[in-house]
């Protein structure tokens, strides 16, 4: 993809976008990680631990840009990636740890970037796919796209979170793109690019629209779903601590 071009940019701007919607979690891991070093070992930590979840994200966004030019593949990361999208408008649930992540803070340097590293690996599968899909097959926009991302991640992901706590739309528009995405890459699987190319290129632009309508309506029907079934509990939890 040519760097002059506008594609190229819009790429790099979804790839940042993806990276702070579904980044969030990452500055928290790192803080609870890092939080019962020594004073002077913490910024060792949160770098080593970044590089190493970097690094890792980076290997694994390779071998998904290999794997999503087998048929099919981009059909099935489409719907995961809808899935995903949904996921992201559902309200929180309670539970111990960061969104269920359980985090174990170290008292060793090597202990704190071990679970920043492994910690990043199991929250990335979401990342991976989203960013493999808005890349379009170019790892170098890959790689660019991250570099640029990173101080937004690490420093930047806690101002975001507490936008998108003030403005909930926020949420929702990340959750759009990610519809967006997985819409553009059904359309651009080994199986469909060529008979879409030939026949219904229109579907280049309504499928992607399509697919983040999907994701935002489909997200807040259950994300409502769910809080009505969660109010009648939470009446109950205040009418129990009531005093007699």
């Amino acid at each position: 993809m040519d760097v002059t071009s506008p594609q190229f940019w819009i790429a790099v701007l979804q790839i940042i976008a993806i990276d702070i919607v579904l980044g969030g979690d990452n500055a928290i891991v790192i803080a609870l990680a890092c939080r019962r070093l020594p004073e002077k070992q913490r910024n060792l930590g949160i770098f080593w631990g970044v590089f190493g979840a970097i690094a890792l994200r980076v290997v694994l966004i390779f071998f998904a840009l290999t794997l999503l030019a087998i048929p099919f593949l981009k059909i099935v990361a489409a719907l995961l990636l809808l899935w995903i999208g949904i996921k992201l408008l559902q309200p929180e649930p309670e539970s111990n740890g960061h969104n269920g992540h359980q985090v174990d803070a170290s008292t060793t340097l090597l202990g704190a970037i071990k679970t920043i590293i492994i910690a990043d690996a199991v929250m990335s599968l979401d990342n991976v796919i989203a960013i493999a899909g808005a890349a379009k097959d170019s790892m170098g926009l890959v790689i660019f796209g991250l570099v640029v991302s990173v101080p937004i991640i690490v420093w930047g992901s806690k101002l975001v979170m507490k936008l998108m706590d003030r403005f909930p739309i926020a949420i929702a528009i990340g959750a759009g793109l990610l519809g967006w995405i997985a819409g553009d890459m059904s359309v651009t699987d080994a199986v469909t690019k060529e008979w879409v190319n030939l026949n219904a290129a229109f579907l280049h632009w309504l499928v992607p629209i399509f697919g983040a309508m999907l994701v935002v309506v489909t997200g807040k029907w259950l994300a409502a779903r769910a809080q009505a079934r969660m109010a009648p509990i939470a009446d109950l939890a205040d009418d129990i601590d009531k005093p007699l």
